[in-house]
């Protein structure tokens, strides 16, 4: 397993998250291996760096972490 990390917010009611996803790099390598993964909750983010390509991971990570801070007023990550 790789870095979890949690970004908890209150995503706002009819939350439509196609704008990040459509910013996401792809998450399978060249090699065919998976650089990250994610959920989307009701109350935030999960995202999982699987240690494979850091620079795409970081990126995709942030790409969560600006669209928590875009969209709630509170945003807590933390590695569950």
């Amino acid at each position: 397993m790789g870095l979890e990390y949690r970004i908890k917010c209150t995503l706002p009611p009819g939350f439509d998250c196609s704008g990040v996803l459509g910013k996401l790099p792809s998450p399978i390598s060249s090699q065919m291996t998976e650089i990250y993964n994610y959920k989307v909750h009701e109350d935030g983010f999960y995202v999982v760096d699987n240690l494979v390509d850091k620079a795409v991971a970081s990126y995709a990570l942030r790409l969560f972490i600006d669209e928590a801070l875009k969209v709630a007023t509170d945003v807590v990550i933390y590695e569950p």
